[in-house]
Protein backbone atom coordinates (compact mmCIF):
# COMPACT_ATOMS: atom_id res chain seq x y z
CA UNK A 1 0.00 0.00 0.00
CA UNK A 2 1.08 3.48 -0.99
CA UNK A 3 1.81 5.70 2.23
CA UNK A 4 2.59 9.68 1.96
CA UNK A 5 6.39 8.83 2.52
CA UNK A 6 6.82 6.29 -0.62
CA UNK A 7 5.18 8.52 -3.12
CA UNK A 8 8.46 9.12 -4.71
CA UNK A 9 8.38 9.16 -8.22
CA UNK A 10 5.61 9.40 -10.70
CA UNK A 11 4.97 5.85 -11.29
CA UNK A 12 4.45 5.46 -7.65
CA UNK A 13 1.42 7.55 -8.17
CA UNK A 14 0.63 5.48 -11.32
CA UNK A 15 1.12 2.22 -9.45
CA UNK A 16 -1.71 3.71 -7.44
CA UNK A 17 -3.73 4.87 -9.76
CA UNK A 18 -3.79 1.46 -11.49
CA UNK A 19 -5.05 -0.94 -8.26
CA UNK A 20 -7.43 1.83 -7.28
CA UNK A 21 -9.51 3.17 -10.51
CA UNK A 22 -12.66 0.88 -12.29
CA UNK A 23 -11.14 -0.94 -14.62
CA UNK A 24 -13.35 0.90 -16.95
CA UNK A 25 -12.43 4.09 -16.12
CA UNK A 26 -8.58 3.33 -15.78
CA UNK A 27 -8.68 1.47 -19.49
CA UNK A 28 -9.85 4.32 -20.60
CA UNK A 29 -6.71 6.22 -19.27
CA UNK A 30 -4.07 4.67 -19.83
CA UNK A 31 -4.67 3.17 -22.90
CA UNK A 32 -3.85 3.99 -26.49
CA UNK A 33 -4.56 3.62 -30.02
CA UNK A 34 -4.89 -0.19 -31.60
CA UNK A 35 -1.57 -1.43 -30.94
CA UNK A 36 -0.43 1.03 -28.66
CA UNK A 37 2.89 0.76 -30.43
CA UNK A 38 3.08 4.76 -30.01
CA UNK A 39 1.87 4.70 -26.84
CA UNK A 40 4.53 2.58 -25.49
CA UNK A 41 7.03 4.64 -27.82
CA UNK A 42 6.42 7.90 -25.80
CA UNK A 43 8.19 6.65 -23.30
CA UNK A 44 10.34 4.46 -24.77
CA UNK A 45 11.86 7.05 -26.61
CA UNK A 46 12.87 9.23 -24.17
CA UNK A 47 14.65 6.71 -22.77
CA UNK A 48 17.01 6.20 -25.82
CA UNK A 49 18.50 9.80 -25.48
CA UNK A 50 21.43 10.56 -23.12
CA UNK A 51 22.47 13.39 -20.90
CA UNK A 52 25.62 14.99 -21.65
CA UNK A 53 26.08 17.01 -18.39
CA UNK A 54 28.31 19.80 -17.97
CA UNK A 55 30.59 20.41 -14.72
CA UNK A 56 31.68 22.84 -11.79
CA UNK A 57 29.18 25.46 -12.61
CA UNK A 58 27.73 27.22 -9.68
CA UNK A 59 24.28 24.98 -8.53
CA UNK A 60 23.62 26.82 -5.50
CA UNK A 61 20.75 29.16 -7.17
CA UNK A 62 18.93 27.06 -9.62
CA UNK A 63 15.99 28.98 -11.40
CA UNK A 64 12.98 27.53 -13.80
CA UNK A 65 10.76 30.64 -14.98
CA UNK A 66 10.38 30.51 -18.75
CA UNK A 67 8.16 32.93 -21.48
CA UNK A 68 5.04 31.33 -23.66
CA UNK A 69 3.33 33.20 -26.09
CA UNK A 70 5.20 36.71 -24.54
CA UNK A 71 3.99 35.85 -20.31
CA UNK A 72 6.18 34.26 -18.08
CA UNK A 73 5.60 31.05 -16.40
CA UNK A 74 7.46 30.32 -12.97
CA UNK A 75 8.30 26.23 -14.35
CA UNK A 76 8.44 25.38 -17.53
CA UNK A 77 5.79 22.24 -17.33
CA UNK A 78 1.87 22.67 -17.40
CA UNK A 79 -1.35 20.28 -17.30
CA UNK A 80 -2.64 19.19 -21.13
CA UNK A 81 -5.56 18.55 -21.72
CA UNK A 82 -7.72 15.64 -20.49
CA UNK A 83 -11.25 14.56 -20.75
CA UNK A 84 -13.66 13.53 -17.97
CA UNK A 85 -11.32 14.38 -15.04
CA UNK A 86 -14.09 13.59 -12.14
CA UNK A 87 -13.73 9.80 -13.50
CA UNK A 88 -10.59 10.25 -10.97
CA UNK A 89 -11.13 12.00 -8.45
CA UNK A 90 -14.64 14.31 -7.69
CA UNK A 91 -12.67 17.62 -7.56
CA UNK A 92 -11.61 16.83 -11.31
CA UNK A 93 -10.43 19.69 -13.35
CA UNK A 94 -10.38 22.17 -10.45
CA UNK A 95 -8.10 20.25 -8.69
CA UNK A 96 -5.60 19.65 -11.43
CA UNK A 97 -5.84 23.37 -11.96
CA UNK A 98 -5.39 24.46 -8.69
CA UNK A 99 -2.47 22.56 -8.02
CA UNK A 100 -0.56 23.95 -11.12
CA UNK A 101 -1.52 27.10 -10.75
CA UNK A 102 0.08 27.17 -7.10
CA UNK A 103 3.13 26.22 -9.32
CA UNK A 104 2.79 29.31 -11.64
CA UNK A 105 2.00 26.82 -14.34
CA UNK A 106 -0.49 26.43 -16.92
CA UNK A 107 -3.82 24.23 -17.08
CA UNK A 108 -5.27 23.43 -20.36
CA UNK A 109 -8.74 22.53 -19.84
CA UNK A 110 -10.47 20.09 -22.39
CA UNK A 111 -14.17 20.84 -23.91
CA UNK A 112 -14.72 17.56 -22.65
CA UNK A 113 -14.11 18.59 -19.38
CA UNK A 114 -16.74 17.11 -16.37
CA UNK A 115 -16.74 20.79 -14.63
CA UNK A 116 -17.82 23.59 -16.91
CA UNK A 117 -15.03 26.39 -18.20
CA UNK A 118 -17.02 29.03 -16.07
CA UNK A 119 -16.75 26.72 -12.78
CA UNK A 120 -12.93 26.23 -12.92
CA UNK A 121 -12.14 29.82 -13.93
CA UNK A 122 -14.30 30.93 -11.31
CA UNK A 123 -12.74 28.61 -8.72
CA UNK A 124 -9.04 29.50 -9.91
CA UNK A 125 -8.52 32.98 -10.56
CA UNK A 126 -4.98 32.85 -9.64
CA UNK A 127 -4.06 29.90 -12.17
CA UNK A 128 -3.16 31.04 -16.09
CA UNK A 129 -5.71 29.00 -18.39
CA UNK A 130 -5.93 27.92 -21.49
CA UNK A 131 -8.87 26.08 -23.32
CA UNK A 132 -8.69 23.16 -25.81
CA UNK A 133 -11.09 23.20 -28.40
CA UNK A 134 -12.60 20.68 -30.44
CA UNK A 135 -14.60 22.03 -33.40
CA UNK A 136 -18.52 20.53 -33.77
CA UNK A 137 -20.47 20.07 -36.59
CA UNK A 138 -22.40 22.62 -35.13
CA UNK A 139 -20.87 25.73 -35.53
CA UNK A 140 -22.41 28.42 -33.61
CA UNK A 141 -22.22 25.87 -30.98
CA UNK A 142 -18.40 25.96 -31.24
CA UNK A 143 -18.24 29.35 -31.43
CA UNK A 144 -20.79 30.10 -28.55
CA UNK A 145 -17.90 27.79 -26.66
CA UNK A 146 -15.31 29.92 -27.55
CA UNK A 147 -16.99 33.13 -26.79
CA UNK A 148 -17.79 31.64 -23.29
CA UNK A 149 -14.02 30.79 -22.87
CA UNK A 150 -13.16 34.24 -23.98
CA UNK A 151 -15.41 35.76 -21.21
CA UNK A 152 -14.45 33.56 -18.72
CA UNK A 153 -10.78 35.06 -19.06
CA UNK A 154 -9.20 32.16 -20.37
CA UNK A 155 -5.77 33.54 -22.40
CA UNK A 156 -5.19 31.29 -25.36
CA UNK A 157 -7.01 28.52 -27.50
CA UNK A 158 -5.76 25.14 -28.05
CA UNK A 159 -7.21 23.78 -31.40
CA UNK A 160 -6.73 20.06 -31.14
CA UNK A 161 -5.87 19.69 -34.89
CA UNK A 162 -5.28 15.62 -34.92
CA UNK A 163 -9.03 14.21 -33.70
CA UNK A 164 -10.78 14.87 -37.06
CA UNK A 165 -11.08 11.12 -37.08
CA UNK A 166 -11.09 9.19 -34.04
CA UNK A 167 -8.99 6.57 -33.38
CA UNK A 168 -9.31 3.14 -32.53
CA UNK A 169 -8.93 2.44 -28.97
CA UNK A 170 -9.53 -1.34 -28.58
CA UNK A 171 -9.98 -0.95 -24.58
CA UNK A 172 -12.65 1.52 -24.60
CA UNK A 173 -14.61 -0.49 -27.36
CA UNK A 174 -14.14 -4.23 -25.16
CA UNK A 175 -15.54 -1.79 -21.76
CA UNK A 176 -18.21 -0.45 -24.25
CA UNK A 177 -16.94 2.93 -22.07
CA UNK A 178 -19.91 5.40 -21.55
CA UNK A 179 -20.00 8.59 -18.64
CA UNK A 180 -21.47 7.40 -15.91
CA UNK A 181 -25.07 8.65 -15.12
CA UNK A 182 -23.94 11.25 -12.00
CA UNK A 183 -21.41 13.17 -14.39
CA UNK A 184 -22.30 14.92 -17.29
CA UNK A 185 -19.59 16.94 -20.23
CA UNK A 186 -20.22 20.23 -18.53
CA UNK A 187 -19.73 22.44 -20.81
CA UNK A 188 -22.77 21.24 -23.40
CA UNK A 189 -26.54 20.80 -22.28
CA UNK A 190 -28.77 17.94 -23.19
CA UNK A 191 -27.59 14.88 -25.36
CA UNK A 192 -24.61 16.98 -26.26
CA UNK A 193 -23.39 16.57 -22.38
CA UNK A 194 -23.93 12.61 -22.37
CA UNK A 195 -21.74 9.93 -23.48
CA UNK A 196 -23.89 6.76 -23.14
CA UNK A 197 -23.17 2.92 -24.29
CA UNK A 198 -23.25 2.30 -27.97
CA UNK A 199 -23.76 -0.70 -29.51
CA UNK A 200 -20.39 -2.60 -30.57
CA UNK A 201 -17.86 0.55 -30.24
CA UNK A 202 -17.39 2.95 -27.16
CA UNK A 203 -19.98 5.60 -25.94
CA UNK A 204 -16.58 8.18 -26.69
CA UNK A 205 -15.89 6.85 -30.48
CA UNK A 206 -20.02 7.21 -31.04
CA UNK A 207 -19.95 10.64 -30.00
CA UNK A 208 -17.27 12.14 -31.19
CA UNK A 209 -17.75 10.87 -35.10
CA UNK A 210 -21.27 11.63 -34.60
CA UNK A 211 -20.83 15.32 -32.92
CA UNK A 212 -17.21 16.38 -34.20
CA UNK A 213 -16.61 17.78 -38.00
CA UNK A 214 -14.53 15.59 -39.70
CA UNK A 215 -14.07 18.56 -42.65
CA UNK A 216 -12.40 20.88 -40.61
CA UNK A 217 -8.96 21.76 -42.82
CA UNK A 218 -6.27 24.91 -42.82
CA UNK A 219 -9.34 27.45 -43.52
CA UNK A 220 -10.76 26.86 -40.18
CA UNK A 221 -7.59 27.77 -38.49
CA UNK A 222 -8.56 30.97 -40.24
CA UNK A 223 -12.58 30.53 -39.52
CA UNK A 224 -11.47 30.79 -35.53
CA UNK A 225 -9.20 32.85 -35.91
CA UNK A 226 -11.36 35.20 -36.95
CA UNK A 227 -13.96 34.67 -34.01
CA UNK A 228 -11.69 35.41 -31.46
CA UNK A 229 -9.09 37.68 -30.22
CA UNK A 230 -6.95 35.43 -28.73
CA UNK A 231 -3.81 33.69 -29.40
CA UNK A 232 -4.78 30.18 -31.74
CA UNK A 233 -2.38 27.09 -31.07
CA UNK A 234 -2.43 24.13 -32.71
CA UNK A 235 -1.74 20.81 -30.75
CA UNK A 236 -1.12 17.49 -32.81
CA UNK A 237 1.33 18.81 -35.35
CA UNK A 238 4.07 15.83 -35.70
CA UNK A 239 5.97 17.30 -39.32
CA UNK A 240 8.22 19.98 -39.84
CA UNK A 241 5.77 20.28 -42.99
CA UNK A 242 2.88 20.95 -41.26
CA UNK A 243 4.56 22.80 -38.74
CA UNK A 244 5.48 25.45 -41.68
CA UNK A 245 1.73 25.99 -42.54
CA UNK A 246 0.85 26.41 -39.24
CA UNK A 247 3.14 28.97 -39.12
CA UNK A 248 2.05 30.68 -42.84
CA UNK A 249 -1.44 30.80 -40.93
CA UNK A 250 -0.42 32.95 -38.20
CA UNK A 251 -0.98 30.47 -35.36
CA UNK A 252 1.17 31.77 -31.92
CA UNK A 253 2.08 28.67 -30.51
CA UNK A 254 2.36 24.23 -31.98
CA UNK A 255 2.09 21.62 -29.84
CA UNK A 256 3.80 18.81 -30.96
CA UNK A 257 1.76 15.72 -29.76
CA UNK A 258 0.70 12.75 -30.72
CA UNK A 259 -2.71 13.24 -28.58
CA UNK A 260 -1.07 10.37 -26.08
CA UNK A 261 -0.99 7.77 -28.32
CA UNK A 262 -4.29 7.46 -29.14
CA UNK A 263 -4.83 8.63 -32.23
CA UNK A 264 -2.51 7.50 -35.30
CA UNK A 265 -0.69 3.96 -34.26
CA UNK A 266 2.60 3.71 -35.01
CA UNK A 267 3.16 7.81 -35.22
CA UNK A 268 6.89 8.94 -34.25
CA UNK A 269 7.04 9.64 -30.36
CA UNK A 270 6.61 13.33 -29.55
CA UNK A 271 10.01 14.00 -28.66
CA UNK A 272 10.65 12.18 -31.84
CA UNK A 273 9.10 14.20 -34.05
CA UNK A 274 10.42 17.81 -32.06
CA UNK A 275 13.87 18.32 -33.26
CA UNK A 276 12.46 18.36 -36.93
CA UNK A 277 9.51 21.24 -36.17
CA UNK A 278 12.07 23.65 -34.28
CA UNK A 279 14.64 23.32 -36.72
CA UNK A 280 11.67 23.91 -39.19
CA UNK A 281 10.17 27.26 -37.76
CA UNK A 282 12.90 28.51 -35.88
CA UNK A 283 11.74 31.47 -33.24
CA UNK A 284 8.83 32.13 -35.26
CA UNK A 285 6.18 30.82 -32.92
CA UNK A 286 6.71 29.00 -29.76
CA UNK A 287 6.71 25.42 -29.64
CA UNK A 288 5.49 23.15 -26.90
CA UNK A 289 5.05 19.38 -26.22
CA UNK A 290 3.13 16.61 -24.53
CA UNK A 291 3.27 12.71 -24.50
CA UNK A 292 5.43 10.43 -22.20
CA UNK A 293 6.88 12.87 -19.65
CA UNK A 294 7.26 11.35 -16.01
CA UNK A 295 10.57 12.50 -14.81
CA UNK A 296 12.15 15.85 -14.49
CA UNK A 297 15.14 13.95 -16.85
CA UNK A 298 12.14 14.11 -19.24
CA UNK A 299 11.10 17.55 -19.09
CA UNK A 300 15.01 18.36 -19.14
CA UNK A 301 14.93 16.67 -22.53
CA UNK A 302 12.21 18.12 -24.19
CA UNK A 303 13.51 21.89 -23.27
CA UNK A 304 16.81 20.60 -24.06
CA UNK A 305 15.46 19.80 -27.74
CA UNK A 306 13.68 23.35 -28.52
CA UNK A 307 10.28 23.01 -26.65
CA UNK A 308 9.46 25.99 -24.51
CA UNK A 309 7.18 24.34 -22.72
CA UNK A 310 5.99 20.84 -21.95
CA UNK A 311 2.98 19.91 -20.92
CA UNK A 312 1.56 16.45 -18.84
CA UNK A 313 -1.25 14.72 -19.44
CA UNK A 314 -1.69 10.77 -17.25
CA UNK A 315 0.48 12.01 -14.65
CA UNK A 316 -1.81 14.58 -13.62
CA UNK A 317 -4.60 12.13 -13.62
CA UNK A 318 -2.65 9.72 -12.03
CA UNK A 319 -1.78 12.42 -8.75
CA UNK A 320 -5.66 13.29 -9.10
CA UNK A 321 -6.32 9.62 -8.30
CA UNK A 322 -4.58 9.67 -5.40
CA UNK A 323 -5.45 12.82 -3.88
CA UNK A 324 -7.30 15.44 -5.94
CA UNK A 325 -5.70 18.49 -5.69
CA UNK A 326 -2.76 17.45 -2.45
CA UNK A 327 -2.14 14.58 -4.77
CA UNK A 328 -1.49 16.42 -7.61
CA UNK A 329 0.62 19.16 -6.38
CA UNK A 330 2.51 16.80 -4.28
CA UNK A 331 3.11 14.98 -7.89
CA UNK A 332 3.75 18.61 -9.42
CA UNK A 333 6.48 18.94 -6.59
CA UNK A 334 8.18 16.28 -7.26
CA UNK A 335 8.60 16.86 -10.72
CA UNK A 336 9.88 20.12 -10.14
CA UNK A 337 12.57 19.03 -7.90
CA UNK A 338 13.26 16.13 -10.46
CA UNK A 339 13.93 19.35 -13.17
CA UNK A 340 15.87 21.73 -10.98
CA UNK A 341 17.85 18.83 -9.47
CA UNK A 342 18.42 18.10 -13.03
CA UNK A 343 19.63 21.31 -14.22
CA UNK A 344 22.18 21.20 -11.44
CA UNK A 345 23.84 18.00 -12.01
CA UNK A 346 23.93 19.28 -15.90
CA UNK A 347 25.38 23.03 -15.31
CA UNK A 348 22.18 24.67 -15.82
CA UNK A 349 21.42 27.82 -13.53
CA UNK A 350 18.24 28.77 -15.81
CA UNK A 351 16.01 27.15 -18.46
CA UNK A 352 18.06 29.04 -21.51
CA UNK A 353 21.29 27.33 -20.38
CA UNK A 354 19.34 23.75 -21.13
CA UNK A 355 20.88 23.10 -24.62
CA UNK A 356 20.42 20.69 -27.32
CA UNK A 357 24.16 19.62 -27.63
CA UNK A 358 23.31 18.62 -24.01
CA UNK A 359 20.88 15.46 -25.75
CA UNK A 360 22.33 12.85 -27.41
CA UNK A 361 20.71 9.34 -28.95
CA UNK A 362 21.77 5.95 -26.91
CA UNK A 363 23.21 5.29 -30.53
CA UNK A 364 26.05 8.00 -30.08
CA UNK A 365 27.38 6.10 -27.57
CA UNK A 366 27.35 2.84 -29.23
CA UNK A 367 29.26 3.60 -32.00
CA UNK A 368 32.88 4.16 -29.81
Amino acid sequence: MNTEASLCCVPDFQEYAFRTLPKKVLDYYRSGSCQQKTLHNNREAFDRLRIRPRMLIDASKIETSSEVLGCKVQIPFGIAPSAMQKLAHPEGEIGNAKAIGQLGGIYILSTLSTTSLEDVAAATPNTTKWFQLYVYKDRELTKKVVQRAEKAGYKALVLTVDANVFGLRYADMKNNFDLPPHLKLANFDGLISKIEKAENTSGLNSYCNQLFDQSISWNDVQWLQKITKLPVVLKGILTAEDAIVAVEHGVSAIIVSNHGGRQLDTAPASIEALPEIVRAVGNKVDVLFDGGIQYGTDIFKALALGAKMVFIGRAALWGLAYGGEKGVHKLLKILENELTTTMGLTGCQKVKDIKKEMIVHESFYHKL
